[in-house]
C-alpha cells in the first residue's frame, strides 16, 4: 500500500469512526427539533468550512453546470437530511439495531453501482470485502423489533448513505473535498431551514440549552467539518468504492464508546462483529492481499524471484492502486 491510499485509508476510517462516536451526542438531542437543530449544525459548519475552501472557490462554483448544482442538492437531500430524517422515522417504530443493520450494506451496494457507473464490472475482492463488513456490522449491532413502515423508512437510510458516495463521484474532482464538504453544508441548511418551518413552523428553532448546544458544537465543528472533509479527502485517494468500506467501523465506534457512557455494552457479539469488519476492511482494500504476497516474498536470497519478479511487483502496485483507476 502506497503513501497515498494509506493516508486515504486513515482519513476515510477516521471519518466514520468521528460518525459512529458521535452517537452519544445525539442521544442528548431528543426533545430539540429535528430540522432545527440539522440547520445549526450544517449552517456552523459551512461557517467553519468557508475559511478553508481554498483559493479560487467562487470561479469553480460558477463553473458547475445546472446538472451539477442538481447534484449536489440531491446530496444534501438525500445523504444528509434526507438519510437523519429516514434514521429517525424508522426508529419510531424500529429498534435502532434495525436502520443499522441496512446502512451497514452501503458497502455492498456502492461496490456494485460505482463501478456499474464508470461501465466496468465490480470488483471481486472488493465486493467480498463488502459482504464481510456487512455481515459484521450486523453482528456488531443484532436486529431488534421492527415492522413493515421501519423496514421500508430503513431501506431509505440505506439510499441516503449510499447517496453521500455516490452523488459525490463526479464533483469532487472540481470542487475538492473542503469546497464540496462547505458547499453541501450551505446546501443542507437550507434545505433543514424549509423542512423546519413546514414540520414545525414558527417552533422550528428554539435556543438550545447549554447541553443541547455542546452536542451541536460537536456535531458541526468535530463530525462534519473534520468527518466530512476527511471522508471526501479518502474517497479522492482511494475512491468510493473502498472508502464505503470503512462504513462498518460506524457501528463498531459505537460499540465501543456506548460503555464509556453507560448506555450500552462491549460483548462477544461485538468483538465477532468488530473483527470481521476489520477483516472485510483488510480484503476489500486490498491490504490482507499484498501482506500475503509479502510475506511469501520474505525468502532467502537466492531462492526467489529475479527480474521477473521486479517486474510482477510493479504490475501489482499499479493494479492495486485505486486512484489510478478515477482520479
Amino acid at each position: 500500500m502506497n503513501a497515498t491510499t494509506t493516508r486515504g485509508a486513515l482519513l476515510a476510517a477516521l471519518a466514520c469512526v468521528l460518525v459512529g462516536g458521535s452517537f452519544t451526542a445525539n442521544s442528548v438531542l431528543g426533545d430539540y427539533p429535528y430540522a432545527g437543530g440539522q440547520f445549526l449544525r450544517y449552517a456552523l459548519a459551512f461557517l467553519l468550512l468557508v475559511p478553508l475552501a481554498g483559493p479560487g472557490a467562487t470561479a469553480r462554483l460558477r463553473a458547475l453546470g445546472a446538472g451539477r448544482w442538481l447534484r449536489l442538492a440531491l446530496l444534501a437531500a438525500v445523504g444528509m437530511v434526507g438519510f437523519n430524517l429516514a434514521v429517525l422515522a424508522a426508529e419510531r417504530t424500529a429498534e435502532p439495531a434495525v436502520p443499522g443493520v441496512f446502512v451497514g450494506c452501503a458497502p455492498v451496494v456502492v461496490a456494485v453501482v460505482v463501478p456499474l457507473m464508470d461501465g466496468r464490472r465490480p470488483q471481486r475482492v472488493v465486493l467480498h470485502g463488502a459482504l464481510l463488513v456487512a455481515v459484521g456490522a450486523f453482528t456488531v449491532q443484532g436486529w431488534g423489533r421492527t415492522d413493515a413502515a421501519g423496514i421500508a423508512f430503513s431501506v431509505c437510510a440505506l439510499a441516503g448513505e449510499v447517496g453521500f458516495a455516490v452523488l459525490a463521484v463526479p464533483v469532487l474532482r472540481p470542487l475538492g473535498p473542503r469546497l464540496l464538504s462547505a458547499t453541501v453544508c450551505g446546501v443542507a441548511a437550507a434545505e433543514s431551514a424549509a423542512v423546519g418551518v413546514l414540520a414545525d413552523g414558527d417552533a422550528w428553532l428554539p435556543r438550545p440549552d447549554a447541553v443541547e448546544a455542546g452536542a451541536l458544537l460537536w456535531q458541526a465543528a468535530v463530525v462534519t467539518v473534520v468527518g466530512f472533509v476527511c471522508w471526501y479527502m479518502g474517497m479522492q485517494r482511494i475512491g468510493a468504492e473502498r472508502a464505503t468500506l470503512f462504513s462498518g467501523l460506524i457501528p463498531v465506534a459505537a460499540a465501543c464508546s456506548a460503555p464509556l457512557v453507560g448506555t450500552g455494552e462491549y460483548g462477544a457479539a461485538q468483538a465477532v462483529g468488530s473483527a470481521l469488519v476489520c477483516a472485510g476492511v483488510a480484503v476489500g482494500s486490498g491490504a490482507s492481499l499484498r501482506l500475503r504476497r509479502r510475506t511469501a516474498g520474505a525468502v532467502p536470497r537466492g531462492h526467489g524471484t529475479g527480474a521477473g519478479g521486479s517486474k510482477a511487483s510493479a504490475g501489482r502496485q499499479v493494479a492495486l492502486n485505486p486512484s489510478s483507476e478515477r482520479r
